[in-house]
């Protein structure tokens, strides 16, 4: 059974930062695409930032260009999303995802998600 698991959201100040985990298990993803998508309240869920299992490609929403860093540690089977110099306008609920195929920016193209982790930054 394939699972992501979050973790490592919380309320931080703005301009702190937060660093999350995405834990991933039950199949190999190494011809995966990972992804970080967040989803505001009465808003749709958006893309901000994606990376190749294999190779470390990165891609990342203009929002956060210069604040966040995608990464991944293959002995753990773990992505992370860096977050500096946190904004209010970054508070969602922050998902985890893969795909195999497909678009990176599309919540369609990803096969499996995680539950989410809440991140809160307070002015």
């Amino acid at each position: 059974q394939v699972q992501l698991v979050e973790s490592g959201g919380g309320l931080v100040q703005a301009g702190g930062s937060l660093r999350l985990s995405c834990a991933a298990s039950g199949r190999t993803f190494s011809s995966y695409v990972m992804g970080w998508f967040r989803q505001a309240p009465g808003k749709e869920r958006e893309f901000v930032a994606a990376i190749k299992w294999s190779g470390g490609n990165t891609n990342y929403a203009d929002s956060v260009k210069g604040r966040f860093t995608i990464s991944r540690d293959n002995a753990k089977n773990t992505v992370y999303l860096q977050m500096n110099s946190l904004k209010p306008e970054d508070t969602a609920v922050y998902y985890c995802a893969a795909k195999y195929s497909g678009s990176i920016y599309l919540t369609s193209n990803y096969d499996y998600w995680g539950q989410g982790t809440q991140v809160t930054v307070s002015s």
